[in-house]
């Protein structure tokens, strides 16, 4: 009798557990990729690689990148028929033409690594309330981050509709 009673509270707890279960909502966004998904963002990013800054950065790489590769084609062709001191001197050419490409990638780097800060900072604002009208719509109980999740449905994935209403927002 009392392993049936033990049967029939478990069987009633397993019951209700389902039922509040069902009542909730579980959805996941990736918050990154809804922020700079957003037409704001994409637009953002291209005015940044057309600034006057950004081009000439980018002219510096790729013309020592080229200053590289033409020396270092040079050095293949003729390093038999160098002396000591034109190999030396050539290897000194190089090496500050590499510096100055590293440099210039490295600032290219540096102002990309600031747009990534700047898009989520200056749409912290609209993304929450395109976040929160969503989930209201949704009736969503449950939000997770994507890239905590193993599998998710794409039915569960709310990142398009968020980025579609930051949209909206933000024309």
């Amino acid at each position: 009798m009392r392993n049936l009673k033990t049967l029939v509270l478990i069987s009633l707890m397993s019951i209700l557990s389902v039922a509040v279960y069902a009542e909730d909502k579980i959805a996941v966004i990736d918050i990154q990729r809804a922020l700079f998904a957003s037409d704001y963002a994409q637009n953002r990013v291209k005015e940044s690689l057309e600034t006057a800054d950004f081009v000439a950065l980018k002219a510096k790489a790729e013309g020592s990148a080229a200053d590289l590769k033409a020396m270092s084609e040079e050095a293949e062709a003729k390093r038999l028929t160098w002396s000591a001191e034109q190999v030396a001197a050539h290897q000194k050419k190089m090496s500050y033409a590499k510096a100055d490409y590293d440099l210039a990638v490295q600032k290219i780097q540096g102002e990309q690594k600031q747009l990534e800060q700047q898009i989520p900072q200056e749409l912290a604002p609209q993304f929450q309330e395109a976040l929160s009208q969503v989930v209201k719509e949704e009736g969503i109980t449950i939000l997770l981050r994507a890239e905590s999740v193993i599998v998710a449905g794409p039915e569960n994935n709310l990142t398009a509709k968020v980025v579609d209403r930051l949209n909206q927002i933000t024309k």
